[in-house]
């Protein structure tokens, strides 16, 4: 059985996170370098930014989605990370055949399942323990974390219970040389016991993590498909970078889980009855807001299997 669990709980705490973001203007670019803006022939595009997010309108997800309108759909999440579907009445099955269409999809023991293993069901009242409150990246304690996923509000409170997500491309774009300098090339360990050692005792986390040991990832992975550079690190999963003395991978590390938090990076999405989310789950980081207690919210995730960060 492992010997030791490694947490960040103590940088989620540390005065350090609270003045390490630089000041100043941003880069704020949605396409990679070179690329430009091509128009979209099957569906109307609103971004809700100038860099992140956008809705998607004239698509039922209902209706059987062909190659071409998936191709368009597809060319729409990694231009904009997560895209947005409103008025789409979809049960779950309908939502796991639209996912299968980006591929195998994931199942996570640690979360309540709905009609399957296959759908991961949030069933709160806006009070803790909860897996919200904390930016992260699915299932990065798995060699293949997920590709993306796709969110559905069963039950929306009257108010509050938005979700943000936040462009890593773009946070790690604006780090400063000296950090990226530091950083490149290196390996993090990322652990499935820090974003779960609220909710379990130390033999169930012992018996977990025996199941799913750490893995490392690139701190700073290539996106498979446009070929952007992201900050691949995160405050539930990451615990220290390889070849570091623990003082200075903390300080790293503090710094970049900051990054994340640059509003100028994100968009917030309100919730409404019968949306949908799919983002990009190589790319993004997501926040799930706690502030609709007593009102429950309800949410239905399916994730899509992904490759092996690089």
């Amino acid at each position: 059985m492992t010997a030791m669990i490694e947490t960040t709980t103590g940088l989620r705490d540390s005065a350090a996170v609270d003045t390490a973001l630089v000041e100043g203007p941003r880069t704020l670019r949605r396409l990679p370098e070179g690329a430009s803006a091509q128009p979209y022939r099957l569906f109307e595009v609103r971004p809700l930014g100038a860099l992140i997010g956008a809705e998607i309108h004239g698509v039922d997800l209902r209706e059987e989605i062909g190659e071409e309108l998936r191709a368009e759909i597809h060319r729409a999440l990694l231009e904009y990370k997560v895209v947005f579907f409103r008025d789409q009445p979809i049960d779950s099955a309908r939502q796991k055949a639209v996912a299968r269409m980006w591929g195998e999809l994931e199942t996570n023991p640690f979360i309540d399942q709905g009609d399957d293993a296959h759908v991961a069901r949030f069933a709160k009242g806006g009070t803790p323990p909860s897996y919200e409150n904390v930016w992260h990246t699915d299932v990065t304690w798995r060699e293949r974390p997920a590709m993306g996923a796709i969110l559905r509000l069963v039950e929306v409170p009257p108010v509050g219970g938005d979700t943000l997500w936040a462009d890593m491309a773009a946070a790690y774009d604006n780090l400063p040389d000296t950090v990226k300098e530091r950083i490149e090339g290196r390996t993090a360990v990322h652990d499935v016991i820090p974003g779960f050692s609220r909710f379990l005792d130390e033999r169930r986390l012992l018996e977990w993590q025996d199941r799913f040991p750490p893995v490392e990832h690139p701190v700073v992975r290539t996106h498979p498909e446009t070929g952007r550079r992201t900050l691949f690190v995160n405050v539930s999963f990451t615990t220290r970078i390889v070849g570091m003395e623990r003082a200075e991978s903390d300080e790293i590390l503090r710094f970049l889980f900051q990054q994340a938090h640059a509003p100028e990076f994100q968009v917030r999405f309100r919730w409404e009855r019968d949306s949908v989310a799919f983002w990009d789950n190589r790319a993004t980081q997501h926040y799930a807001v706690n502030d609709y207690h007593p009102h429950p919210r309800i949410a239905e995730r399916v994730a899509i299997v992904g490759d092996r960060p690089f």
